[in-house]
């Protein structure tokens, strides 16, 4: 099989690139933890069929505004097959965002529960869900070339980014690089309400927001608050227009 930066790089539309992601096995130990996880299950989801696969994107193809998360949950995204699906990470940042007006309903259940996202792309860096929530810096890096494919196939419409954690930024900013963006020198620091622009080669520039990520760690000791979350959507969607 062709390794992700071709499938990537070759992929013409974000439905065929969201595909040919479903089907990466690049990562043995990712592929394997993946796929227990999917077999022996939670308890509490004894009945699902878990996706257990890479976990595409989610959002329409000419979002304004890319979220930028970290890995899906084992047995959240892991288990329902769509990012922020299915945990309490998830809760806190649909909740966010539907009073924000970006999303049609404040829950994210499972595929097909009707929820919509306006003028947003959710994603992440790594898309199979990694042990203890934790993939090695070559995991990061062999999977970058998902993330790049998408953020260069969003290039026409995306004006603005909010990207969940210091994984992420880090994650974030090389792919950013090579789909077009320019990252400025001293590159940009990780921070809550973090605010810079990347000028582009070509077409407009884009507006990179940081927010601590939506962790039960974080939320539930108060360290991100709805309030605080919401402040950093609202800031991106201004400037990605969608306000």
């Amino acid at each position: 099989m062709a390794s992700p930066e071709q499938r990537a790089r070759t992929a013409r539309s974000l439905a065929v690139l969201d595909e040919r992601l479903t089907h990466c096995r690049a990562c043995p130990r990712l592929v394997a933890w993946r796929e227990e996880t999917a077999r022996v299950k939670r308890r509490a989801y004894a009945d699902w069929d878990y996706w257990g696969r890479p976990v595409p994107g989610f959002g329409p193809p000419d979002a304004a505004l890319a979220i930028i998360g970290l890995a899906p949950a084992a047995h959240g995204a892991n288990r329902t097959g769509r990012m922020f699906t299915g945990d309490r990470s998830g809760d806190v940042l649909y909740a966010a965002l539907h009073a924000e007006g970006l999303a049609s309903q404040p829950t994210s259940t499972h595929r097909g529960d009707g929820l919509e996202l306006y003028g947003v792309r959710i994603t992440a860096p790594v898309h199979c869900a990694p042990p203890a929530n934790r993939p090695t810096p070559q995991e990061r890096d062999t999977c970058r070339a998902w993330l790049t494919g998408e953020l260069r196939l969003l290039r026409p419409t995306l004006r603005a980014a909010v990207v969940l954690g210091a994984f992420g930024w880090q994650a974030a900013l090389p792919a950013l690089a090579e789909a077009g963006w320019e990252i400025p020198r001293p590159r940009p620091v990780f921070g809550h309400g973090a605010h810079t622009v990347l000028p582009a080669a070509e077409g407009p520039d884009l507006h990179l927001f940081g927010c601590y990520h939506v962790s039960q760690q974080n939320t539930f000791t108060g360290r991100l608050t709805p309030a605080m979350l919401r402040a950093v959507l609202r800031d991106a969607a201004r400037a990605a227009g969608l306000r």
